[in-house]
């Protein structure tokens, strides 16, 4: 089935007038990682997809230093309007062009080249990116999923003012107790809307109801944080917060809980 995808450079901006640049091209060129040039395949893909384009076979006893040399002369020239590669593969799953299909898989290893704009638009090592616009799609329709999953554990959430104040202590460092049911819900509305998979990551979290009572814990100094460990009086009880979870979960640690919960009620009642 065929499938395009474009090669497309990164636009420099500089004193030139944009016509001038417009007619720029980079070259997307060979590049070496320990010592060897980089390469699109593995060994075996190799055998399969160069048999063609070197000149001699697998097996050969200089198969190694052509196709060394194959890796290390191929370039491809990116104008600005970049370079739309054949990637489809027919029903035996073969390349239907198989000089781009070469290319896109030297492309997808090679440092400077990023999957997306933004992705090269965030990393200066980059100065390609391949355009995909049926992954594009999909990784635009995975985000609305996400958000849509958020929106429903928001609904869920709301209803319950403990609860939401339980997310709101994790997600941020706000101190709910502060804020009145209204403030606490819209600014958990806010936070889920700006980080929907970190929002939705803490809503579903199995151990959400404890952790939040150690943050509130911590913020009533019932125990402390110390760097990354969780302390009571003198004893670690975790490295981490989730080595503090572990640790407190353990039925061997039961009392211990209990009486953290029974100080934090006290600091409460102050």
């Amino acid at each position: 089935m065929s499938k395009k995808v474009t090669l497309r450079q990164k636009e420099v901006l500089n004193h030139l007038p944009k016509e001038v640049r417009a007619e720029a091209v980079y070259k997307l060129s060979s590049v070496f990682v320990d010592r060897q040039p980089l390469r699109g395949f593995t060994g075996e893909e190799e055998k399969k997809y160069l048999s063609n384009q070197v000149d001699v076979a697998p097996g050969h006893v200089e198969w190694p230093k052509h196709t060394k040399e194959f890796w290390t002369n191929l370039t491809i020239p990116v104008g600005w309007t970049g370079v739309e590669l054949e990637v489809g593969l027919n029903d035996s799953d073969e390349p239907l062009q198989i000089m781009d299909y070469i290319k896109y898989n030297f492309a997808l290893k090679h440092p400077q080249v990023a999957l997306t704009k933004e992705e090269m638009n965030r990393d200066q090592n980059k100065r390609f990116y391949i355009q995909d616009l049926t992954r594009d799609d999909k990784v635009r329709n995975n985000d609305i999923q996400l958000r849509k999953d958020a929106d429903k554990e928001f609904i869920k959430v709301s209803s319950d003012l403990k609860s939401m104040k339980r997310i709101l202590r994790i997600i941020s460092n706000i101190n709910p107790d502060r804020l009145t049911s209204e403030q606490v819900e819209n600014s958990l509305y806010e936070l889920k809307n700006k980080d929907p998979k970190k929002f939705f990551k803490i809503a579903t979290d199995k151990n959400l109801e404890l952790k939040a009572e150690i943050e509130e814990m911590i913020s009533a100094s019932v125990i402390r944080r110390i760097g990354n460990q969780v302390v009571f009086m003198d004893e670690i009880l975790g490295d981490t917060l989730e080595d503090t979870i572990i640790h407190l979960k353990d039925k061997k640690n039961s009392g211990k809980l209990i009486t953290l919960r029974a100080k934090l009620k006290e600091v409460s009642l102050i």
